[in-house]
């Protein structure tokens, strides 16, 4: 991984604090997003992410979501936001990141925070002792830490989705969305009873994985 992208999967960044605030508007609606310094584009909420949240599918009926590797939550205050009767997890393993997490949470859910929940840890560990099954978990990848760590995570990904769950995820295409979706195809269709890429826009692919 390149130096410049370390401090954003670890677990307390070393760079200095400096405090943005980043508007933007999605699905119609304006967020404002409390972001720092030492958590993924902290200047701007990233294309990749951008792109994935105006163009995911939305559940059908309440239930449990996930927001995995949340950053400073965009994914998981949308899906909150548009989805007043779910709970909705929000989890990463950056402390900074979750601090602007639950900032965004208090200032653009003030009246539903009571079913949004932060936990810090990696991945599923925070989840390890709770008995939860998602309807649908969501998650922009850090895939500067390489394809083989998500891939693994594809594989356990079933056991955490109730039936027909969806895991939907964003890949650049020049980070590899089309080695991922063979790799998929060829090696995971037995977890999933669907494995969809469901949106390609300005260089993202936008998959959807149905569990069975």
């Amino acid at each position: 991984m390149e130096k410049k992208n370390q401090h954003y999967s670890s677990q307390f960044p070393n760079v200095g604090v400096k405090v943005f605030t980043v508007p933007v508007s999605l699905h119609r609606h304006l967020y404002l997003f409390k972001t720092v310094t030492g958590v993924f584009s902290y200047k701007k909420l990233d294309l990749g992410t951008k792109v994935f949240i105006e163009h995911m599918t939305l559940p059908k009926k309440e239930g449990y979501l996930l927001d995995l590797g949340c950053g400073y939550g965009a994914i998981g205050i949308v899906l909150a936001y548009l989805n007043p009767r779910s709970s909705v997890y929000l989890i990463d393993t950056n402390r900074r990141a979750l601090w602007c997490t639950r900032e965004n949470i208090r200032h653009n859910l003030s009246e539903r925070s009571g079913k949004v929940i932060v936990l810090h840890g990696s991945y599923f560990k925070p989840l390890q002792n709770k008995n939860i099954k998602f309807e649908a978990i969501y998650m922009n990848p850090p895939l500067r830490n390489g394809r083989k760590e998500f891939l693994a995570l594809c594989k356990d990904m079933p056991t955490f989705l109730k039936r027909n769950g969806q895991f939907q995820f964003v890949i650049k295409k020049k980070m590899g969305a089309n080695y991922i979706y063979n790799y998929l195809i060829q090696n995971l269709s037995s977890l999933y009873e669907k494995i969809n890429v469901t949106f390609k826009r300005s260089g993202y692919w936008i998959f959807s994985l149905v569990s069975i």
